[in-house]
């Protein structure tokens, strides 16, 4: 049997008063039986690539050797947006490797972007560039003005200093890459941006930050397998989540989602999960608007509203082992300023405790809290708690009737800047 990578608790969500109605749950579970199966037979047929990613190696070894060739420089920098960096960034916060300097650079702010070209040593600077489609606008436009900037500093060989992940057909990026002779590694074809961190887009920019990116996919391919595995829906974390935000909905109960991580290693990972369930899930009417907040310290700028507010979200609290941890209030002058409760605790007491009262603060009003626990934030873990939500998004889609796998919306918008951009 799988261990379970994390802990769930959904007793804060399915009691009290702001949980949905006993009924409305069970429906939504029995719905969750029917996209489990589904999923199953995606695994099995393998007509879902996301499912296949975690116990493939060979794209690890390309990706190895890329990253031994780029020990040489001094800064590495990412450009891609969305999918393409958001996953990446989430890993940050497990950097281990000092050198190269690994740094994102996803939104496309014109003065931000000069003041990166401008500081950068662009001749100990190599570009690593990602794009599923090979023709995202802002990355490319990052990408022939870093050409542009490296051949000014007198940069005669550019292929030394490109990197490109790209689906493996003709695209701009592609015939960039290859009119340098730039080295090109391929973005899995059915695996969409937002759903790639533990493909090759993930993978290099970890595996240069010093990650165990073989970890990261153990983790993942244990949160797939509990699922996979699980004899109910209700066994299965991703499926008894997404029967829950389900049922909160169909109760017009759910205008957002809340993820409340109290750990500093989590809170870019939001971001990652912000795009996820947006862009998967908005769509035909429906979708509940995702927000990322970090614990302890929004407690003191969002939990007003989030207690008295509307009413109409479900918080997901994500808890790390830190109780006993961190340093320690000397007793004898946390005595003396009459802060009793405060003698010879440790930071992570603090943070634990704060944690479980948000969470009874939560429901005591009426509002519904799920909990999930990691032990610790670490490779393994972070990769089980991407292929959960990942999961968990997907099976949300099915309950909903809606492709969580396309992004109309995002393409709309894309066809009117290049219209505007030719209209001048």
């Amino acid at each position: 049997m799988t261990t379970a990578p994390f802990t769930v608790s959904l007793d804060l969500a399915l009691s009290g008063t702001g949980a949905p109605p006993k009924a409305a749950y069970d429906r939504s579970l029995a719905a969750a039986a029917a996209a489990l199966d589904w999923l199953r037979d995606q695994k099995r047929t393998g007509g879902l690539e996301l499912l296949g990613v975690p116990s493939r190696a060979d794209d690890l070894r390309a990706a190895a050797r890329q990253a031994a060739a780029l020990k040489g420089f001094a800064t590495v920098a990412v450009l891609g947006i969305g999918g393409s960096s958001l996953g990446g960034q989430a890993l940050t916060a497990l950097r281990k490797a000092g050198k190269p300097v690994v740094e994102f650079h996803d939104n496309p702010d014109p003065f931000s972007w000069a003041a990166a070209l401008k500081r950068f040593d662009l001749k100990k600077t190599h570009f690593i560039a990602i794009s599923k489609s090979g023709g995202t606008a802002e990355t490319l436009m990052q990408v022939l003005t870093a050409a542009d900037a490296l051949e000014k500093a007198g940069v005669k060989t550019l292929k030394k200093h490109f990197t490109i992940i790209t689906e493996p057909h003709a695209s701009p990026l592609a015939g960039f890459a290859d009119s340098i002779g730039a080295a090109r590694l391929d973005h899995p074809l059915g695996v969409g941006g937002r759903y790639s961190v533990l493909t090759m887009v993930g993978a290099l920019p970890g595996l240069l930050m010093g990650l165990n990116v073989k970890q990261l996919r153990a983790g993942a391919q244990a949160a797939l397998e509990q699922v996979l595995n699980a004899r109910t829906p209700a066994d299965a974390p991703a499926a008894s989540g997404a029967a829950l935000h389900h049922a909160l909905a169909g109760e017009g109960r759910l205008a957002s989602t809340v993820l409340w991580p109290y750990a500093d290693a989590l809170a870019v990972f939001g971001g990652w999960w912000k795009q996820l369930w947006a862009e998967s899930l908005g769509k035909d009417g429906q979708g509940s608007t995702p927000v990322s907040v970090l614990g302890p310290v929004d407690q003191h700028s969002q939990l007003q509203m989030f207690r008295d507010g509307p009413g109409t979200a479900l918080y997901t609290l994500v808890s790390v082992d830190t109780k006993g941890k961190g340093p320690a209030v000397p007793r004898a002058r946390a005595n003396r300023l009459g802060l009793q409760y405060l003698a010879g605790k440790k930071l992570g007491d603090l943070v634990d405790a704060e944690c479980r009262a948000t969470a009874q603060t939560l429901f005591k009003n009426g509002r519904p809290v799920r909990r999930i626990h990691l032990g610790k934030v670490d490779e393994f873990h972070l990769g089980a708690l991407m292929m959960h939500f990942m999961l968990e998004t997907i099976l949300m889609g099915r309950l909903m009737g809606v492709n969580p796998f396309d992004q109309p919306g995002v393409e709309e918008g894309k066809v009117l800047a290049r219209q505007y951009l030719a209209e001048g």
